[in-house]
């Protein structure tokens, strides 16, 4: 199953590597900061054509379009073009990311940068690799940790502490960074480039793949007050490896 998975993933990253003329064909959802696409569209397309042919019990909860009662044990949660702003300005870091989840346990997960050609995978149990090699997270500690956040930018209620936070940490690590892509972010720190990653409000295709992916690389990924992420529902998030776990008993509230 993860080998299929990997190669539908591919397939759908040369639509988007091919793609061209991307602000032409741009418009906002609820925002400025929340845009789509038709690639978005057209990659989900594909997506849910050929992952549900490969897995037709399945249903298909992907970010685009509208979000239907979820039925079945066996559910596909999908972002087409996770970091949509980064992909309309060209930075480079957007993803794609699948998970296959099992009465709302992951079970396999793929995350692919088709810019640079990285492509995470896990199954559950089998480990965490980047382009097939094994990963796992680092071992530094909270004095010597790089933190990656978002800025919950489509949701301005969570502004002052998701602040609060950045300087908290600032204050305590060795330094922050923000690129945008919260799935990317995530498998950043189960390649031990990165100690923590959080934001303070993110839907299930931003972190359910990451989350399989992380915790095979032997990291942590839960909610910011330390409870267990469920991979259907949106929530707070909080990535580490095993020598930052519990700095979240301390985040400011």
């Amino acid at each position: 199953m993860l080998k299929k998975i990997i190669d539908i993933v591919y397939r759908a990253g040369d639509m988007i590597r091919d793609a061209h003329d991307i602000q032409r064909d741009t418009r906002e959802k609820t925002g400025a900061a929340d845009l789509v696409t038709k690639y978005d569209v057209a990659v989900q397309e594909f997506l849910r054509r050929e992952l549900l042919a490969i897995c037709p019990e399945a249903d298909f909860f992907g970010e685009e379009g509208q979000h239907e009662t979820l039925t079945k044990d066996l559910t596909f949660i999908v972002d087409p073009i996770d970091g949509t702003t980064n992909f309309v300005r060209e930075l480079h870091y957007s993803n794609i990311a699948v998970a296959l989840c099992d009465q709302g346990q992951v079970r396999y997960a793929v995350v692919y940068n088709p810019f640079v050609e990285e492509l995470y995978a896990a199954e559950r149990g089998h480990g965490a690799t980047l382009n097939g090699r094994p990963i796992h997270v680092s071992d530094h500690d909270a004095g010597h940790a790089i933190c990656l956040c978002g800025s919950t930018i489509c949701d301005r209620r969570y502004t002052d502490r998701n602040f609060a936070i950045m300087r908290w940490l600032y204050d305590r690590t060795l330094d922050l960074r923000r690129f945008g892509s919260a799935e990317l972010d995530i498998c950043q720190v189960a390649a031990g480039r990165i100690e923590i990653f959080f934001e303070c409000r993110l839907s299930p295709w931003d972190f359910a793949a990451g989350s399989l992916i992380l915790e095979e690389a032997g990291g942590h990924l839960t909610r910011l007050d330390g409870s267990a992420i469920d991979p259907r529902e949106p929530g707070s998030v909080w990535a580490t490896n095993d020598k930052c776990r519990e700095i979240y008993r301390q985040l400011p509230q």
